[in-house]
């Protein structure tokens, strides 16, 4: 049972790097335990994205009068809601079904555990062991699941990971979301707009912390005017379920306050899957919770690679899928570069939605940067007034010195499929003033990237 390459896990890390793998000529097969497509298409990016389509739709028909059309009425069917995003799940999981076959790639169904020498051994349902050799490497890519605070021991029912919140069996009353990056907000706006009273509970002083500090005041603006209830600067020091709901003692600088809900949400990050798989029986070193590798992926154990969620990095798709290509490909004996993550785009799909990439303009001036800061506002935009949609802002941050784009920062509708403008062009080191002579269409939401480049230099036109 020899191959070229063993690729443990199959999420966007995992089957990307297979297929890769396969595209070069290497005989290559992937471990997995559950359903191909990892989390990601499963039971994360794709899934929450239908959910989220959903509630899109419910609220443009709760303000179709806006739009000159009237509706009488409108429920929201969260059972429909929720087949409909498991169905869309499973056609993608499928897909890559298809994409191995297609590949002439093995699937390994079973639970993988590495061994010296470059083997590893899976094991089925059933419990049977097969061992399988692989003589160009193993690539680990077991992805991660929901943190478990000690103080939020999660039960599946009343104090719920991502997993239940995307097939609740029925809609709660009230809801308490902890944490506030791109899972809490997500699912903070879905179920606010299909009639949930939602609080959302951060530590830090302000949501979606890792954005840059004016979009996440923005996101919270827009929140509480959607009706959501926003607490940062405070924690969740315990939730008792002994009653029918659950009482969350949050503490705040005002002291501690207790909120009512029947379900609370844990959004507080990702824990790595890297117990049991055998790292430590073949050395692969790891430090905090993460196994260490080269710009190459490659382990401290030669014949040994490491991808994904379980590395140091951002733990997003993309990057996942990044990393594998290049892992595969210098496997091969291609001539690859080591992968950029400051040029990494991030996007969070609530509404309205968020999207950057590079540094915020508080990094950049940390950084020692002299800046120039652009920033245009949709409401001066034409097409995101005809759609309705006026909130937000695309804001640019260049070193004043060279004109090199430093960061971009994006709030409003759209804006996640706006972004790749801006990967793109500080990946050709374009400057300010070569962004500004770019031609965008009109009318478009687009043209709010070429307006922010001009509100830098003062050459800015509608504003």
């Amino acid at each position: 049972m020899a191959y070229d390459i063993i690729v443990v896990g199959s999420g966007p890390g995992g089957y990307v790097a297979a297929i890769r793998a396969s595209q070069l000529g290497m005989k290559t097969a992937v471990v997995e335990r559950s359903e191909l497509g990892g989390i990601c298409l499963n039971w994360g990016c794709i899934p929450t994205k239908a959910l989220l389509k959903s509630a899109n739709v419910f609220e443009y028909i709760n303000h179709a009068a806006d739009y000159g059309i009237n509706v009488k009425s409108a429920d929201a069917d969260l059972d429909a809601m929720v087949k409909r995003s498991r169905g869309v799940a499973d056609k993608m999981s499928g897909g890559i079904q298809f994409l191995m076959k297609k590949n002439k790639i093995d699937v390994l169904k079973g639970t993988g555990k590495v061994k010296a020498g470059k083997k590893i051994d899976v094991t089925d349902e059933k419990g049977k062991v097969t061992e399988y050799s692989a003589s160009k490497g193993i690539i680990l890519a077991t992805g991660a699941r929901s943190r478990v605070l000690p103080n939020l021991p999660q039960d599946g029912k009343k104090i719920i990971g991502y997993r239940e919140a995307l097939v609740l069996p029925k809609l709660p009353k009230k809801m308490v979301v902890v944490g506030s990056g791109a899972i809490g907000v997500e699912f903070a706006y879905f179920y606010n707009t299909i009639g949930v009273e939602v609080t959302v509970v951060e530590y830090m002083p302000n949501i979606v912390p890792v954005e840059d500090e004016e979009v996440s005041k923005q996101l919270e603006r827009s929140f509480k005017k959607q009706g959501l209830k926003i607490m940062t600067n405070s924690s969740v020091e315990s939730v008792d379920t002994s009653g029918k709901g659950c009482k969350v003692t949050v503490k705040t600088k005002k002291g501690e306050e207790v909120i009512d809900c029947d379900v609370v949400l844990s959004a507080v990050g990702i824990e790595t899957n890297i117990e049991g798989i055998g790292l430590e029986d073949v050395g692969i070193a790891t430090d905090k919770g993460k196994v260490l590798v080269n710009d190459f992926y490659q382990t401290n154990i030669p014949g040994y690679y490491a991808i994904g969620d379980i590395v140091p990095g951002p733990a997003l798709a993309h990057v996942a899928s990044a990393e594998g290509i290049i892992c595969v490909e210098k496997i091969s004996g291609m001539d690859v570069h080591p992968l950029d993550y400051g040029n990494i785009p991030g996007c969070t799909y609530c509404s309205p939605e968020v999207a950057s990439v590079g540094m915020t303009e508080k990094a950049a001036k940390e950084a020692g940067y002299d800046v120039k800061v652009g920033k245009f506002p949709f409401s001066a935009s034409g097409k995101a007034s005809a759609a309705g949609a006026n909130d937000g802002f695309v804001k640019l941050i260049f070193d004043a010195k060279y004109g090199e784009l430093l960061g971009g920062h994006m709030i409003g509708m759209n804006v996640t499929e706006m972004i790749a403008e801006i990967v793109a062009v500080r990946k050709l080191e374009t400057t300010g003033h070569e962004l500004i002579k770019t031609v965008h269409p009109h009318p478009t939401l687009s043209e709010a990237v070429m307006e922010a480049a001009a509100a830098a230099y003062d050459e800015v036109i509608h504003l």
